[in-house]
């Protein structure tokens, strides 16, 4: 499958749709910011640095896309993605994460990637290796043969002797010198070569996999050492010094008695790690990051405050967006593989806003997402297109979790119906949870079901209309029931 920038909007917004009903906006946006990146790389150089990425932020209730499209747009990129919530994040001077974290999270997005992509190009040659290796475990190779110095007779010793000594030379016709094995030497060792190719075949057909095998593996990071890490969202820039006496000590190697199949794993990984230039590794990292890296930040709204207000929990959530501003706007963040400029880095953030607007957020951040997108909220034909449409739709998830125990369900069309119609109505006389609002009527109406499985009396179970509000009937009419239960 190409990059996800390499595809036209349209086919973008179709991939899109396979997973997320409606919100056609929202969709189209996306598509063509992502579609953008690649556009910029087809440009001429001298413009190409000017051209800025158009940032969006997604507004819309809790419950309607707006993480889903986050999730699928990360499957479907070859491009590095990272997805992020801007409420773990902290004003510079405070406990926990500073917002420079997420680039640096990013480059690790990326540098797997690459690492993956180059293994996966070399795995078949690391494979090859790792099978020598495990043949050499297998059947050891023969001791040395004595060297030329030795083989000279000594005096005084007996002819027989140093006949026996003696190395066979062959002289061709041409004057041509080769050495020559004794006949003994050369039927044991073709002796051996049938014997490798017995256990090579053997390995193929997987029948050595139990067979224990002694092999060498490198000793795993000290434990003291590991406590030298900074703690977790306290990371910074600065030089790992845990790495660097990691550098410094000897590596320790340490034998190991382990089943074949898992030394054939230790020793693929170790292949990978000769074959793949991990300095080739980071440079194409890194260039991908600057240039095509898209970070997705959820939960906006939760750092937005009223106006004016400055006492409280709120005191870091401005700060939180004065230190979003530079790295959205294009700055340079050190990490530990060098420096990352965030210039071209797209940046797709997303909120509920029940509680604030988005103009609560300070006036140089809004500038810094031109794009505005409203998500809609959904309806019951929409819950109806989700039970139905996705090719992970909730009811085939249930389906499949069924058939594990060798039963059938099967929802019959005025049965979706009618559990739409019970999510649509919950939702307006409570919270509007959006589609979440499935997960809780699915899971109530099938907890019998799934209770009973695999000795429920029936192995083909069919919800229709009157089945389904049979079940919710009194869990909807209960005022008090339903606060707890849906």
């Amino acid at each position: 499958m190409p990059w996800l920038e390499e595809m036209p909007p349209r086919k973008i917004v179709a991939e899109l749709d396979r997973y997320i009903v409606g919100q056609e906006a929202a969709k189209k946006a996306v598509a063509i910011a992502v579609r953008n990146r690649w556009r910029r790389a087809q440009a001429p150089e001298e413009i190409r640095d000017e051209i800025m990425p158009n940032n969006i932020i997604m507004i819309g209730p809790t419950g309607v896309g707006k993480t889903e499209i986050a999730r699928r747009l990360a499957r479907l990129a070859g491009a590095p993605f990272l997805k992020v919530e801007a409420s773990k994040f902290t004003e510079v001077g405070y406990v926990g994460r500073d917002v420079e974290s997420m680039v640096r999270e990013l480059v690790d997005v990326s540098i797997n990637m690459v690492r993956s992509e180059r293994e996966d190009d070399v795995y078949s040659t690391a494979e090859q290796r790792a099978e020598e290796r495990l043949l050499d475990l297998l059947l050891p190779p023969l001791p040395a043969p004595p060297s030329a110095a030795a083989s000279i007779p000594v005096a005084g010793s007996g002819d027989q002797g140093a006949s026996a000594a003696r190395p066979l030379f062959v002289v061709s016709s041409k004057g041509d010198v080769e050495s020559k094995l004794p006949e003994a030497e050369t039927e044991a060792n073709e002796r051996r070569r049938r014997t490798r190719e017995k256990l090579r075949q053997q390995l193929k057909d997987g029948q050595l996999e139990e067979r224990d095998v002694e092999i060498e593996v490198q000793q795993q990071n000290f434990p003291m050492l590991e406590m030298m890490q900074p703690p977790q969202g306290m990371e910074g820039p600065d030089i790992n010094f845990g790495e660097m006496i990691q550098e410094l000590i000897p590596k320790k190697k340490k034998r190991r008695t382990v089943h074949l199949h898992e030394a054939r794993r230790i020793l693929i990984d170790e292949e990978l790690k000769k074959l793949v230039d991990m300095d080739d590794v980071v440079n194409e990292a890194l260039d991908r990051v600057e240039n095509h890296g898209v970070i997705f930040i959820d939960e906006i709204d939760k750092i937005t405050g009223q106006r004016g207000q400055s006492t409280g929990p709120d005191v870091s959530r401005e700060g939180v967006q004065r230190d979003l501003l530079p790295i959205v706007e294009g700055s340079t963040v050190q990490t530990r593989y060098g420096y990352v400029r965030t210039d071209h880095i797209l940046f797709i953030a997303a909120g509920a806003f029940h509680i604030a607007k988005p103009s609560d957020l300070i006036p140089e951040l809004q500038g810094r997402f031109p794009i505005r997108v409203e998500l809609s909220s959904l309806t019951e034909a929409d819950f109806v297109r989700i039970m139905t449409e996705p090719e992970n739709a909730l009811t085939k998830q249930y389906a499949a979790l069924c058939a594990s125990d060798g039963a059938t369900l099967e929802f019959t069309a005025d049965g979706v119906k009618e559990i739409a119609r019970i999510a649509a109505k919950v939702n307006e006389r409570m919270e509007n949870i959006g589609a979440r609002r499935l997960h809780t009527v699915l899971t109530t109406l099938l907890e019998d079901v799934l209770f009973e499985l695999p000795d429920y009396p029936s192995k083909h179970i069919v919800f229709d209309g009157p089945a389904v509000r049979e079940r919710l009937l009194r869990i909807v009419e209960d005022e008090d029931l339903r606060k707890y239960i849906l």
